[in-house]
């Protein structure tokens, strides 16, 4: 069964529609296809990140000169 798809337009970069269009007859796969999965896959990464803040919410917050000065203290830099 395939899914419903919308239909919407965007504008890419000439070289980068170059680059989609090689990769899509080479893999057999249709320029849809190869920017859905890169899409998902960014959407993926968003989520992991998202997952990362919330299980780190509750540590203590450091300014990042404090950490610099951390790490000389400590000779790592």
């Amino acid at each position: 069964m395939k899914t419903k798809t919308k239909r919407a337009t965007i504008y890419l970069d000439p070289d980068i529609h170059k680059a989609l269009r090689i990769k899509s007859a080479e893999t057999d796969h249709s320029i849809s296809e190869i920017v859905n999965d890169a899409i998902k896959y960014s959407l993926a990464e968003d989520s992991i990140d998202l997952a990362a803040f919330e299980n780190r919410k509750d540590e203590p917050l450091m300014a990042f000169e404090d950490v610099l000065k951390e790490l000389k203290k400590n000779g790592k830099i």
